[in-house]
């Protein structure tokens, strides 16, 4: 490496977290402007650091999740010593991963306290109370400890030509305005609404919009999933692809630049959408839509906030998951239609 001074980055290892971390790399890199951001972050989640402009180079990690691997970390410790880093700043609150720029010999280490990290981190921030939504959360890291500023919107890029050769990989047509619906959510159950919802909905805005493609985004867990989806979408199933397990994460990325809205439960994917300035409807049962609100130019965020949600659990820990069943098709068409159907002007013209 030369000799000029670099930033680390730890990433998170959730997809929608690394995507509201971007802010505080903008603010890095407007602190200096010279200095190059690295950032070290699990595979799975390299593709969302690609479409982050301030990330200058991604390093993938070698670590298995919950894993402690103290073997793998010294010796990506040491490959991260040769590489001249002014400072670090480590967005997972574990202590393994504070192991890994203390190791390194990194003089200046940020991060929130967590797994009591004194002395790995010399840098200490601590949340407030109440606690942040995250994109501020991350972005006080670039600040001495105290109050954060004001956060801006997560920025994700996608070139141009990319629509076209994904397109027809997949067999999105390009001529037909695209919705996409990411059902799944990877951290449980209890964030998902249901899938005859979502067949409905797709029921819906196939009636109201002419000609459109419906895509289901997903992992290959959520492909069961996609396909109930299908299965109660009825007479408007041949308007419904499902893509779920069909696209890379970089393909999921690109059919949501170009989509015309996004529904979605909580999820990374709904946080890309918001990145990428997609209208989006974002429906919220276990979790706390203030916690981590899309963020888009046109959002709207949908939870009926009943007295025993966000109960942040992976499974409803009551057995009747009232925070997703009651929330109707009719509620949730109504923050999706002004999104897909122009509003005729009903002022009165002189």
């Amino acid at each position: 490496m030369n000799g000029k001074a670099r930033t680390l980055v730890i990433s998170p290892n959730w997809i929608g977290d690394a995507v509201m971390a971007q802010p505080l790399l903008r603010l890095l890199k407007q602190a200096h402007p010279d200095r190059a951001i690295d950032v070290l972050a699990p595979p799975h989640v390299v593709p969302v650091w690609r479409r982050i402009r301030e990330a200058d180079e991604i390093l993938a990690t070698p670590f298995r999740h919950r894993a402690l691997q103290l073997g793998e970390r010294w010796r990506c410790a040491r490959m991260l010593a040769a590489r001249g880093y002014a400072d670090a700043y480590v967005l997972p609150n574990t202590l393994k991963y504070a192991l890994i720029p203390w190791l390194a010999g990194i003089g200046r280490r940020v991060g929130y306290k967590g797994e009591m990290r004194y002395g790995m981190i010399n840098v200490m921030h601590h949340d407030d109370h109440p606690p942040r939504s995250m994109v501020p959360f991350y972005a006080a890291l670039a600040r001495a400890p105290g109050p954060a500023g004001k956060a801006v919107r997560p920025s994700l890029a996608v070139g141009g030509d990319e629509m076209a050769q994904v397109g027809q990989r997949l067999g999105v047509d390009r001529a037909r305005p695209l919705v996409a619906f990411a059902p799944g959510a990877e951290f449980g159950s209890a964030k998902r609404w249901p899938p005859a919802y979502y067949g409905a909905l797709a029921a819906s805005v196939a009636a109201a919009v002419p000609g459109v493609q419906l895509v289901l985004l997903g992992s290959p867990n959520d492909r069961d999933t996609c396909e109930q989806v299908q299965r109660h979408a009825g007479a408007a199933a041949s308007s419904v692809l499902n893509l779920a397990g069909q696209t890379s994460l970089d393909e999921a990325i690109v059919l949501l630049a170009t989509a015309r809205a996004v529904v979605s439960n909580d999820s990374g994917l709904m946080h890309i959408a918001s990145a990428l300035n997609r209208p989006v409807v974002a429906l919220y049962g276990s979790t706390d839509p203030d916690y981590a609100p899309p963020l888009s130019d046109v959002a709207r965020a949908v939870s009926l906030r009943l007295a025993c949600s966000p109960c942040r659990k992976r499974e409803c820990p009551l057995g009747h998951h009232d925070c997703m069943n009651r929330m109707s098709v009719d509620s949730v068409w109504s923050e999706l239609a002004p999104m897909l159907v122009p509003q005729r002007d009903s002022a009165v013209r002189a």
